[in-house]
């Protein structure tokens, strides 16, 4: 499978809830934790044989002073911290269930909406230009989780990757 250029993607709702249930870490878009307006916007790299979604997050305070790791990079906009990237809760997908999500405003946009996408922008332009280490990490870090070399600490924050492309395999029926 060919890595191909980095683009921002949605999730399918449905298949993040049936991940979640397999996985409670997987990030929750369940209504009843208020959640359910919240999309799942990631990046998608080639791990192994299989896509996966790096979901890309807005910075909370804890973010300001976390240094980059194997599983967590911070993404910048000059010097101001405009969003992560949570390497430990990527998700393993293929083209059923992203969406590419599109960036530029129209005028019948309003205005929470073109400020979405002004954001996602300059997101997608840090992603590109930063693609070959975030492609690296993600590899490095699926291999670490997937062959039991992880210490204790980075599994526990680490999505269970092959449990995962089981779900995916068996929604692919």
């Amino acid at each position: 499978m060919k890595q191909e250029k980095l683009k921002l993607y949605t999730m399918d709702m449905k298949y993040v809830r049936d991940l979640h249930n397999a996985d409670d870490r997987v990030q929750s878009v369940s209504p009843q934790i208020h959640k359910s307006n919240r999309p799942f916007v990631g990046v998608v790299v080639v791990c192994d044989t299989h896509k996966y979604c790096i979901p890309l997050d807005h910075p909370k305070e804890k973010h300001y002073t976390m240094k980059n790791d194997v599983d967590f990079t911070r993404v910048f906009d000059g010097t101001k911290l405009i969003g992560v990237l949570n390497f430990n809760n990527m998700i393993p997908v293929n083209d059923s269930v992203i969406k590419e999500l599109n960036v530029k405003y129209d005028k019948s946009d309003s205005a929470a909406d073109k400020a979405y996408k002004i954001l996602c922008a300059k997101e997608l332009d840090w992603v590109q230009k930063n693609q070959d280490a975030i492609v690296k990490k993600a590899n490095k870090l699926y291999r670490i989780i997937t062959s039991d070399l992880a210490n204790h600490g980075l599994k526990k924050r680490c999505l269970d990757f092959k449990k995962l492309e089981k779900i995916l395999e068996k929604r692919n029926g």
